[in-house]
């Protein structure tokens, strides 16, 4: 892939992968064998857990087809070693006259065409740079928006928890930790015990984030969906919409790569 054309997002956006795209003769399956696609993914993964959340979401796509894989997802896998071809100017930089831990959640309703299972992904950030991040599709499926970014949101909420005491052990004090979300109804769920008419349901382990917000171990608080950085690690974006999130978690073009 070193002379192939550049792109500049990671994923077509009106391409469904599914698995029901299977192989369906010899020569088919025989030619897919010979491909390194295992081998790609994993150095892909590599990429994305060191450096690169921006390709988060489309590495968790492209590894469901890891037993079974077929053309499609191999173009993708492509197409994401031609967008890092394109963007190998790209790094992480730290550095903010308020220098706080933070986080950003978001999900994706029924990502999953196969299984209707929803995407998390939240970015925490300190000194103005990203420092953790997931992508990852939810183990139940929610059956409303709302229940998709409150789960969501307790995944976040105990990656929050965690490097808050982490800066704490290294002598670093901050008032109010704060997680970022567009949603309002989850905002809203989290605060009041009582508003729970529609989302009873909802499984208990996902009400710890009510006990934590409660006790102020972190706020959620709402933001705008066009400056929430965790946007890139939930769904398929445009170029420009990627380019945001990216400078929104501190991921630039370092001038010296260019």
């Amino acid at each position: 892939m070193q002379d192939t054309k550049p792109v500049d997002s990671t994923l077509l956006t009106n391409i469904k992968l599914s698995r029901t795209q299977c192989l369906k003769t010899k020569t088919e399956k025989g030619k897919m064998m010979k491909v390194p696609y295992a081998s790609r993914i994993g150095s892909l993964m590599y990429t994305m857990v060191c450096t690169r959340p921006d390709i988060g979401y489309a590495v968790e796509v492209v590894s469901r087809y890891m037993s079974n894989p077929t053309r499609e997802p191999w173009a993708e896998v492509k197409r994401i070693l031609r967008y890092l071809r394109g963007t190998s100017n790209v790094c992480l930089r730290f550095g903010s006259s308020n220098p706080m831990l933070e986080g950003y959640i978001d999900s994706d309703m029924s990502s999953d065409v196969d299984t209707n299972q929803s995407m998390s992904g939240y970015v925490m950030t300190y000194a103005g740079g990203v420092v953790s991040w997931q992508s990852r599709l939810q183990k139940v499926v929610a059956l409303s928006t709302t229940e998709a970014e409150y789960m969501a949101a307790a995944e976040a909420g105990k990656e929050i928890i965690w490097m808050k005491e982490f800066i704490g052990e290294l002598g670093i004090r901050q008032e109010e930790f704060q997680l970022h979300c567009n949603n309002q109804s989850v905002i809203h769920l989290a605060k009041n015990a009582a508003y729970h008419s529609r989302t009873k349901h909802i499984q208990r382990r996902y009400h710890w984030l009510r006990e934590r917000v409660e006790e102020k171990e972190f706020a959620l608080v709402k933001i705008h969906t066009a400056e929430n950085g965790s946007d890139m690690l939930t769904k398929v974006l445009s170029a420009e919409k990627l380019n945001v999130c990216r400078q929104r978690v501190g991921l630039v073009k370092y001038p010296m790569l260019e």
